[in-house]
């Protein structure tokens, strides 16, 4: 079994995980453009239990989601980047809007997001009442400032497409 998964893995990988009773963490995003903040995202959600299986947006969603040009990388090319850090257990692409659906086939104990969701910043998140229905923890994470994928973006169009000069 390769790191990138397909959806049909996971009920056997969750009935694993639990069997030889190994505490699994999930999270999920879209991983467009990886950067630090992504990195020492995903390094936390591993220390917080044994397995860290990662969600990726599917492209659709991203577009939708985010802006209509994104994702910038395709989203087998995400979910092998994010796969292929150490931290990161195995990666899976979902095609649905939210994760609920993937939190509800993995049951993990913990299932994390940023700081750039939750309550306190007045973002919702739909599988938190999935993940507590069946007495697992949420956990949001600190959000590290100035490391986003959009602030990447606009670095790049700002140091390489100038405006044009006006005559």
């Amino acid at each position: 079994m390769g790191k990138v998964l397909a959806r049909a893995a996971l009920p056997p990988l969750g009935r694993e995980i639990a069997a030889a009773g190994k505490r699994l963490v999930f999270t999920n995003g879209y991983f467009d453009l990886l950067h630090l903040g992504h990195l020492r995202f995903l390094q936390q959600a591993k220390a917080l239990g044994d397995v860290l299986v990662v969600g990726v947006n599917a492209d659709a969603t991203a577009g939708r989601a985010k802006d209509p040009r994104r994702p910038i990388l395709p989203q087998n090319e995400r979910a092998e980047l994010v796969a292929a850090l150490d931290c990161v257990d195995y990666a899976v692409i979902f095609e649905e809007e939210t994760a609920a659906a993937l939190v509800s086939t993995l049951r993990p104990q913990v299932y994390v997001k940023g700081g750039d969701y939750g309550p306190d910043v007045g973002t919702s998140l739909p599988e938190a009442p999935v993940v507590e229905a069946y007495g697992g923890q949420v956990v949001i994470l600190p959000y590290l400032p100035g490391h986003s994928t959009t602030g990447t973006i606009e670095t790049i169009v700002q140091r390489y497409c100038p405006p044009p000069m006006r005559v």
